[in-house]
């Protein structure tokens, strides 16, 4: 290919500018498509006489467009995952280039001492460490495959927890380069008992709990899952926002007051590591206890959120003018309840994969787009029809959604 052509004009799927102007130009075709399918245009004329037709081939054609969409998405993300160890890697170097600036600048006057020597030595193994990492990993995210969880969204817990293990890391390996390079005995000493753990119980405390948090949490939502009381979909790639909103891309507040605490927390440690170079950082035990609260917090978060989708009713649809009367077969119900839609499947392609069992009949839950979205479906309220192959009598309704999930059974009369 030339040499310009992938400088975000191609639409191929092998380097990261191709598959992300693919990946717009699918989603720019698809708004076309869904926006005039919304205003009553593009219809063929063999289904524009029937309502009932023309929705299910207008349900049909989208569901056809979203899916290349979803497929150029997930080509994206891949093409992005296997570049983000190169911006690791620039981002870990670029923080020990900023560390050596600082300590330059603060060495005016002061002079330079051993600990900014130590302090610099272990931020260049780190730096080797998560480098070579990244390379390993380079096809699942570089060095951030670690703290990518099963649903591809960047994990809150583990990032939390990676961030304080590499603090705690730079700190002994600090005390480490200061004690190779001690030629007295009672500075070797004073080195050795700042490991002690009565200088430095808030930082190894804090340090356990956000640990035990990552994998406990891991825990929680992968048994939520599969007791189907929470529902995941995954997303096409991880984003920095994961941090701090749910699946659907909302804030949330365990989440930001678990980063926000921590982070702060953090920066006061690194501070006292700053000033106090021979020993472990002396986290006060106030502050400890407030990132112990801000976890415990964040862990009820995890355990309340979610819940199984419920239908709470299922009522005949009926249209402006029409007669009351029965469910009978042709007819649309509409099933009203809760969590059809699971968070983060908002998208054409998610909703496409709706059913809902009526009977033993398996019917796809049509797409009805409006300017700017979709009218059916939606997290409370599903329209469908009754297939004709559903034999009259009491039959039982039920909705699976999205994320493989089934609601409970809830049963409606169908007469001729």
């Amino acid at each position: 290919m030339a040499g310009g052509a992938h400088g975000g004009g191609c639409a191929c799927g092998d380097c990261p500018h191709g598959a992300r102007e693919g990946h717009r130009r699918a989603v720019a075709a698809f708004l076309r498509r869904r926006d005039e399918f919304a205003a009553g245009h593009g219809l063929p004329a063999a289904v524009a006489h029937s309502a009932s037709a023309s929705r299910q081939w207008v349900s049909e054609e989208l569901a056809q467009s979203a899916e290349l969409v979803a497929e150029r998405g997930r080509a994206e993300g891949q093409a992005w995952l296997a570049g983000l160890w190169r911006r690791t890697a620039g981002a870990v170097w670029a923080g020990v280039v900023l560390l050596l600036l600082g300590q330059a600048l603060t060495a005016v006057g002061a002079g330079w001492t051993s600990a900014r020597t130590a302090g610099l030595a272990a931020a260049l193994v780190v730096a080797c460490a998560l480098t070579a990492a990244s390379w390993f990993h380079r096809a699942k995210g570089g060095a951030l495959a670690p703290l990518i969880g099963e649903d591809n969204r960047l994990s809150t817990s583990r990032t939390v927890a990676a961030v304080w293990v590499l603090f705690v890391a730079y700190a002994v390996l600090v005390l480490a380069g200061r004690l190779a390079a001690a030629s007295r005995h009672a500075e070797r000493d004073a080195l050795i008992s700042g490991l002690e753990l009565a200088r430095g119980a808030g930082v190894v405390t804090v340090l356990a709990v956000v640990c035990g948090i990552a994998v406990l949490v891991r825990r929680v939502v992968g048994l939520r899952v599969l007791g189907q009381r929470l529902q995941k979909v995954r997303a096409d790639r991880p984003r920095a926002a994961d941090l701090l909103t749910d699946d659907a891309g909302r804030g949330t507040f365990a989440d930001i007051q678990y980063v926000v605490i921590g982070g702060v927390a953090l920066v006061f440690a690194a501070v006292r590591l700053a000033r106090r170079p021979d020993q472990l950082p002396d986290l006060p035990w106030g502050l400890a206890v407030v990132v112990l609260v801000s976890a415990a917090t964040y862990l009820a978060g995890k355990y309340a959120e979610g819940g199984r989708p419920v239908i709470l009713s299922v009522v005949r649809a009926r249209e402006a003018g029409d007669l009351d009367g029965p469910i009978r077969t042709g007819d649309d119900i509409e099933i009203r309840g809760a969590g059809f839609v699971p968070p983060g499947a908002q998208g054409a392609d998610r909703l496409a994969r709706m059913v809902v069992r009526v009977g033993t009949v398996h019917v796809h839950v049509p797409l009805v787009p409006v300017p700017g979205g979709f009218r059916n479906p939606t997290d409370t309220l599903l329209t469908v029809p009754v297939p004709a192959d559903v034999e009259p009598g009491r039959v039982e309704v039920q909705v699976v959604t999205a994320a493989g999930v089934e609601t409970n059974r809830y049963a409606v009369d169908v007469t001729e």
